[in-house]
């Protein structure tokens, strides 16, 4: 390692690239916060040690194909090399110093001169461009080449040179996770740029440049080319984001393609064994970050897969990459050998009518051969799993942005099961997309199952969240293994909602009841305070749609914070001193009146959150659309609302017996929904705390 440098000294000379193993810029706003305070009070003529940046010179048959570095590499003797551990902070500085070139040229006092005529302190604009971001062949100047920047076949590539140093000519580029963190520091440092040059001058941007150019001091650390250094990665963290799984295990799978012994695997199979795993690992990670406002985690993907892959335990979080990283992928299953004898086979005579030959009457001799417990095979066909997993893995989470996978209803249902939080099922709805294809009914057999297993053993029977998941976890595997069906799979899911039964066939509502009945205790809140209710109203309005075919209420409205109950109303107000609700449930207890406040059919959910103030009016102010004194809407009414409010809407009257008649038909609609009995209307009533009504005289439909 040598004496501490500036970016200055370490620029020199160097090109740097971020090689395949690594994974793409992800520093976010407490990493560059702390950058710039770093940079922006660092006083006098103080130096600030910024760290480590360790580097290995690339190989020469590397470089060889590289075209548009060649002209620096050739002619100017610079050395290329491969970032190892620093790139978050080379990115960083990079993204920095081309916003200040971007700042300056764009003064008035910078119009209309060349960049070598433009001055941030004693450098020019150009030669700081030249030294950092890019240099340009001067014979011709057709090439232009990065100092530093991705590998070309990483998805950042593009997106760093366009969007960031505004290449004109790099196009093409792909939009991740990732991408979104380069755009963000851009936005970031642009923004911070501009109002320190605002309160302070161009002398503050002279300061900041200087600082960072020459008292920002780090230790340059070359890995000798003969080093190992995906072993030397795996030691390695960046400043504030520690490597994740998925980025060990990658290093780790190259690493152990260079452990085999070239008798047992040539030359040309372990690099292309590389190239599959760097391939992989860009398609992963395209994958993941492929909705850069909702980036997938990488580790639940790794965690997923392994469940799907190998067979599950669950005696701890960690076992799986444990498994995988100290176990499966270890080296020792590369370097500790197995003998491979073939002497039990039985020996087949060719007969050869062509060749009379002595006969040979000696017997076969069988030489053992030695091989890898792990065979390069084995780790080929994981990668490909990865691969070949990841967009199914995307679908799952997005089924909207997933055509080429999912057909229109299966988006519709994947995304059912989404809102319904979709628990430990996403492994082994992974591995039936993988095993079957767009269109095929089985998909929707299994997701409709899953939905409904869902709602009855945990939103409506109250589960512990991790009921079944060990079994489901297994099924996973062996429906990747083709062990199982998803008719397998459908006869489970019914015999794991066996106990939410009563004998005769009827739902067991007494856990539900119970749970009701401690919301009413508690805060009389009652069927307000079942965390599912959004979901259950929301999907009857997707019934009530059915009949009219226009959207009035979009699942948006029904995702607010538990704290922000606004957008589900009680008809029958918890506050209710208008003497229209006087009149109409004076003759009722106190508990009474609260268990009508609370009960399922006073519940309404709204199209748009109304006023505190409005909420307590009487039923037919409630009904009509609010104006204030200057004529502007202050609500609309629930005459303008969604399906569910309309349908209120047409009573003349809001009651006790309305209530009662509502909940009913909501509980029918449960039924209907997700296959089953509750049972008498005596039961009905028992759940929707009502029993003191007493039965309909008239039909609820």
């Amino acid at each position: 390692m040598k004496q501490l440098q500036s970016l200055d000294d370490i620029f020199t000379k160097k090109l740097f690239r971020i090689p395949d193993y690594q994974r793409g810029y992800s520093w976010g706003a407490k990493q560059l916060v702390e950058f710039w305070e770093d940079l922006a009070s660092l006083s006098g003529t103080r130096s600030h040690y910024t760290g480590v940046i360790s580097i290995k010179p690339v190989p020469a048959e590397v470089t060889d194909l590289w075209n548009d570095e060649q002209w620096l590499i050739q002619g100017k003797q610079y050395t290329a090399f491969h970032v190892v551990d620093g790139q978050q902070r080379l990115t960083t500085i990079s993204i920095f110093i081309q916003c200040l070139i971007e700042a300056v040229e764009a003064l008035p006092a910078s119009q209309g001169k060349p960049s070598d005529k433009i001055y941030l302190g004693h450098s020019s604009i150009d030669d700081i461009r030249k030294t950092f971001i890019v240099k340009t062949e001067p014979r011709h100047g057709t090439i232009h080449t990065y100092k530093f920047g991705y590998e070309k076949n990483n998805h950042s590539a593009a997106f760093l040179r366009s969007r960031i140093f505004n290449d004109k000519a790099s196009t093409h580029e792909q939009e991740t996770f990732y991408t979104l963190n380069l755009e963000n520091a851009k936005a970031f440092f642009q923004e911070n740029i501009r109002l320190l040059l605002a309160a302070e001058g161009l002398d503050a941007l002279e300061t900041l440049y200087d600082k960072l150019t020459r008292r920002f001091l780090f230790n340059l650390y070359e890995i000798e080319g003969n080093f190992d250094v995906f072993v030397a990665f795996e030691t390695m963290n960046n400043r504030g984001k520690k490597l994740s799984n998925l980025e060990l295990l990658k290093n780790r799978l190259i690493y152990l393609t260079t452990l085999y012994d070239p008798l047992e695997v040539g030359a040309d199979v372990a690099e292309s064994a590389r190239r599959k795993i760097n391939d992989t690992w860009g398609e992963v990670y395209y994958q993941l970050g492929r909705n850069k406002r909702l980036p997938l985690d990488d580790d639940e993907f790794l965690h997923a897969h392994w469940i799907m892959y190998f067979k599950y335990s669950r005696n701890k979080g960690s076992d799986y990459i444990d498994y995988l990283l100290n176990d499966y992928f270890s080296p020792k299953q590369v370097l500790e050998k197995l003998v491979v004898s073939t002497a039990k086979l039985a020996s087949i005579e060719i007969q050869d009518d062509t060749f009379d030959a002595e006969e040979d009457d000696s017997p076969p001799v069988f030489v053992p051969k030695m091989r890898s417990r792990l065979t390069i095979a084995e780790l080929n066909d994981y990668v490909i799993s990865l691969n070949t997993s990841a967009r199914f893995w995307f679908s799952t989470f997005h089924p909207a942005d997933a055509g080429d996978i999912l057909d229109l209803p299966e988006q519709v249902m994947m995304d059912k099961v989404n809102r319904i939080k979709i628990s430990y099922f996403r492994p082994l709805v992974m591995a039936a997309l993988l095993l079957t294809s767009k269109g095929d009914s089985a998909r929707m057999h299994l997701l409709d199952g899953i939905e409904r297993f869902i709602f009855l053993s945990f939103r409506v029977s109250r589960a512990q969240a991790n009921y079944g998941s060990s079994h489901f976890y297994r099924l996973a595997r062996a429906v990747y293994k083709r062990d199982k069906t998803v008719d397998d799979v459908m006869i489970d899911l019914n015999k794991h909602l066996a106990w939410v039964f009563n004998k005769d066939g009827v739902f067991n509502s007494n856990p539900f009841f119970e749970f009701i009945s401690k919301k009413f205790a508690t805060n009389g809140d009652g069927f307000y305070g079942w965390g599912d209710l959004r979901y259950f109203l929301f999907e009857y309005e997707e019934e009530l749609k059915k009949f009219r075919g226009v959207e009035k209420l979009g699942w948006s409205n029904f995702i607010k914070s538990t704290a922000d109950r606004f957008s589900i109303e009680h008809v029958y107000p918890q506050t209710a001193d208008e003497p229209y609700w006087v009149n109409r449930f004076s003759d009722f207890t106190e508990e009474q009146q609260t268990r009508l406040r609370g009960s399922l059919g006073n519940l309404l959910p709204l199209s748009a959150s109304i006023n505190s103030e409005l909420q307590n009016d009487d039923f037919p102010s409630k009904k009509q659309t609010k104006i204030d004194k200057t004529g502007a809407v202050k609500r609309n009414g629930y005459a303008n609302g969604s399906y569910s409010e309309l349908e209120v809407a047409a009573k003349d009257e809001w009651t006790a017996h309305e209530i009662k008649v509502r909940g009913l038909k909501l509980l029918e609609f449960m039924e209907h929904r997700w296959g089953f009995s509750l049972g008498t209307e005596e039961h009905k009533l028992k759940l929707l705390h009502l029993s003191f009504l007493g039965p309909l005289r008239v039909d609820p439909a």
